[in-house]
């Protein structure tokens, strides 16, 4: 009798770390999808800057005296940022950082891009650059927004990975990647105007 009790037991905590091991495993894969899906979120209103662009180059060229090199730079970033993509499933530091610099690069033209045109009265009242300017302006908004979901994201999955007693069932899963600030960001830019 004592011998089915002892075993009873034993099988019984193995059934109740079994259950919590289960548990565990599954609430890291919920986790670690919240992460993919945060990134797709940030993709997404990536492309949603990508696509505006367009908009914005051919509103600013039909000024006839506008700096070609600026639309230029702001084209070919664009080109850039669009051949640059992420698998979430497959993320790592590298890629990470290729992609912040070319999203990085792509904001510089674009800010560019807005610095300059403040020397064209004609376009600043245009009706259709103040709207595509104040979209802009949004979509910077949100993809600031969406970065620090996915961050966030980031940080509670890397947590429930490493608490313990759930750690050890989370065998197969390493950190996520944060999305970090670009090296230098901490500064201010230089911005030189020449009014006269």
């Amino acid at each position: 009798m004592k011998r089915i009790i002892i075993i009873g037991a034993i099988g019984a905590l193995l059934l109740i770390l079994m259950g919590y091991g289960c548990s565990k495993r599954n609430s890291f894969m919920i986790a670690n999808e919240g992460v993919k899906k945060q990134w797709h979120q940030v993709e997404s209103q990536y492309q949603r800057r990508l696509d505006l662009i367009p908009n914005i180059v051919k509103t600013v060229e039909a000024e006839a005296n506008f700096e070609k090199s600026t639309l230029t730079g702001v084209v070919e970033a664009r080109a850039k940022a669009t051949q640059v993509t992420i698998d979430p499933t497959n993320m790592t530091a590298e890629n990470m950082n290729q992609f912040k610099q070319v999203q990085g690069e792509l904001s510089s033209a674009i800010s560019k891009l807005l610095m300059v045109t403040e020397n064209y009265p004609n376009l600043k009242s245009s009706q259709a650059f103040s709207e595509l300017r104040v979209e802009l302006e949004g979509c910077e908004n949100r993809i600031a927004v969406e970065r620090m979901k996915y961050n966030d994201a980031v940080n509670e999955f890397n947590i429930s990975i490493k608490k313990i007693p759930g750690s050890i069932f989370a065998w197969g899963y390493s950190d996520a990647i944060y999305f970090e600030a670009e090296a230098g960001a901490e500064k201010a830019p230089k911005v030189e105007m020449n009014i006269k």
